[in-house]
């Protein structure tokens, strides 16, 4: 069984995908009855070699462990990076899911003020109005690796999205170089290579409207990020993520982070945010970013 919930927002969609049943909640007493219920007999009803994971909303979700069998590839030795997985990134604090200490981030002191400002603010988080979540932010819901054609070179990578409004990455591998004046966007422009078996993505041309991570910690339009994709294992993807923005930070600092392969028989499913979003117009409160 995987549980699956809304990234972030507590009167979202409660997903289970059992027996191909799609179940959707709209309101939270309901949601919040049935996870009260659930929880203690999911929990029973697992054994205790399996994994477990935070949910959406801070619950744990006993899922089976991730295969370690060798490291799949592609006709022509390139690792294959194509799956479904879960993580790879910040949720509600980079600092702590990247594996620093606290204090370790090196903050700009007006962006320290303006995070430390946001704490009190958390409903104005752009991810929680039906925004897209930035790089390298992650949701607990599954995305997927597309790595195609699989029978002649890549020219394309793509990185499938189901929260927060079915978004998608899109990273050139064709050899071209960033635009000298890229539009801000949400997920900036990507190059990728490979460096041995490790995928290299660099991108620029950022917006700077995204929260990187629940947390609140803020970027400019200098953010320049670095990750390397590192397939350990049939189960395992590892992601050093390298974050540069002298707008906003001292120096350079490189997070780590896991990703996993969803259990078998999980899948994208469509979300669409707006059509259930119950936190921000339906919690009575104004949007801060309409126009």
């Amino acid at each position: 069984m995987a549980v699956h919930f809304f990234p972030g927002l507590p009167a979202m969609a409660l997903r289970q995908n059992v027996r191909g049943e799609v179940f959707t909640v709209r309101k939270l007493l309901v949601v919040s009855a049935m996870i009260s219920a659930a929880l203690p007999l999911l929990a029973q009803s697992q054994t205790p070699a399996e994994d477990v994971r935070a949910g959406a909303l801070g619950q744990a979700v006993r899922i089976p462990p991730a295969p370690t069998g060798p490291v799949p590839r592609l006709p022509d030795g390139t690792v294959d990076l194509s799956g479904l997985w879960i993580g790879g990134g910040p949720i509600q604090d980079m600092e702590r899911d990247g594996g620093l200490q606290p204090g370790e981030i090196p903050l700009l002191p007006w962006a320290n003020a303006l995070m430390e400002s946001r704490k009190e603010n958390e409903w104005e988080d752009p991810h929680y109005w039906c925004y897209p979540m930035g790089v390298p932010r992650t949701t607990p819901y599954p995305w997927r690796f597309v790595q195609t054609p699989s029978y002649k070179k890549a020219t394309h990578l793509f990185i499938l999205f189901e929260g927060n409004i079915h978004s998608y990455r899109q990273i050139f591998v064709d050899g071209r170089k960033h635009p000298e004046d890229p539009d801000p966007t949400w997920f900036g422009h990507s190059i990728g290579w490979w460096e041995g078996d490790t995928l290299v993505i660099d991108t620029v041309g950022f917006n700077d409207k995204f929260w990187m991570d629940h947390r609140g910690h803020p970027h400019t339009e200098q953010l320049h990020i670095i990750e390397r994709w590192t397939r350990k294992d049939l189960g395992h993807l590892e992601n050093k993520v390298t974050i540069d923005d002298p707008g906003a930070y001292s120096k350079p600092f490189t997070l780590t982070f896991q990703a996993r392969l969803a259990p078998p028989g999980d899948e994208i499913m469509e979300n669409i945010c707006v059509e259930n979003n119950q936190y921000g117009a339906g919690g009575g409160h104004t949007n801060p970013y309409k126009d």
